[in-house]
């Protein structure tokens, strides 16, 4: 079967399941000018609704049992867990992968990484550099023809000045390693403060405050296109300080296809890391640009790659490993 005509039919009988609701949601006028689309989960073999575009809540005030409750978290090191959601979405989204991964700050430290080569200077950077101690490798923010977008603070030093959004938080990592999400109207003030060991910016925001929707994540004509569907990344605080890191991939034709940019919507996203229980959530670049690397205890090797090369990397290494590169 054509997957255009597969993705129908899923849509279809999408529309006929149940949806889970859960007093920790507000629902919010502005749903109802999204484009039309819908999420189910995979419960044991049973898809269950639990998001419409048409009542998607402006605020999320903590996980959504039907959603949360399907993940299977397995302990990839101290500090470090893992696992997997399947989606079912509306168009080339009727089939998802979620690959999830939990990191808890206080026993691992993040990091940004870079590619450098022979000449000294920055290269394209890719998983495949990260460092062999790494438990966790993934893209940073986004990029231009220049190099990284907005501020980039490496190893305590600024590299990049901050770039202009108002959708444009910091990740921002101190000298204890503890994580902050900074909002754009923010980072002046930290950048004086000379805390910042690590640092770096992206865009849009998906939740902000504490697990409000942004209005132009809720409504069409603010800036942002919520329409378009691809292949994402996204990185989000939790409620207990955790980081959630997020990386979807197109699962029809039995995931022989993964690598296609297919995948949800910016308010789906936005979605997704709220019914997780994240506060505050950001896009990372995705289509072909978002890549993931996981290894555990055993030094088994768990890769979802890309096809482009990015300028900067994210990893999480032992508190004991930590490069001073």
């Amino acid at each position: 079967m054509h997957w255009r005509a597969a993705a129908t039919i899923v849509a279809l009988l999408a529309g006929g399941l149940d949806t889970s609701r859960s007093p920790a949601r507000s629902s919010t006028s502005a749903a109802a000018s999204l484009p039309p689309s819908a999420l189910a989960v995979d419960d044991g073999g049973v898809w269950r609704e639990w998001w419409r575009s048409a009542r998607a809540p402006s605020r999320w005030d903590g996980p959504l049992p039907a959603v949360a409750g399907a993940v299977a978290w397995r302990t990839a090191a101290p500090g470090l867990d893992w696992g997997e959601l399947r989606l079912a979405g509306t168009g080339e989204a009727w089939r998802l992968r979620v690959i999830l991964v939990r990191v808890d700050p206080s026993r691992v430290r993040l990091q940004l990484h870079a590619a450098v080569g022979a000449s000294g200077r920055a290269g394209p950077w890719s998983t495949g550099e990260a460092p062999p101690e790494a438990l966790l490798a993934l893209n940073a923010g986004q990029f231009d023809d220049r190099g990284p977008w907005g501020w980039v603070v490496y190893r305590g030093r600024e590299r990049r000045p901050p770039g202009t959004g108002p959708l444009a938080p910091a990740v921002v990592v101190d000298s204890a390693g503890l994580v902050r999400f900074v909002p754009a109207d923010s980072i002046a003030a930290l950048r004086r403060s000379g805390e910042v060991v690590e640092a770096f910016q992206s865009y849009p925001a998906l939740l902000v405050g504490d697990g409000e929707v942004p209005l132009p994540v809720q409504e069409p004509g603010r800036g942002v296109d919520l329409a378009h569907r691809d292949g994402r990344l996204s990185i989000g605080q939790l409620r207990d300080g955790k980081v959630l890191i997020a990386l979807t991939r197109f699962e029809g034709l039995g995931g022989a296809l993964s690598a296609l940019p297919f995948g949800p919507t910016v308010p789906e996203m936005a979605a997704l890391m709220g019914a997780l229980g994240c506060r505050r959530a950001v896009l990372l670049d995705g289509g072909i640009s978002s890549q993931l690397l996981l290894r555990d205890r055993s030094g088994t090797v768990g890769a979802w790659r890309a096809l482009r090369k990015v300028p900067l990397g994210l990893v999480a290494l032992p508190r004991e490993a930590t490069s001073e590169e």
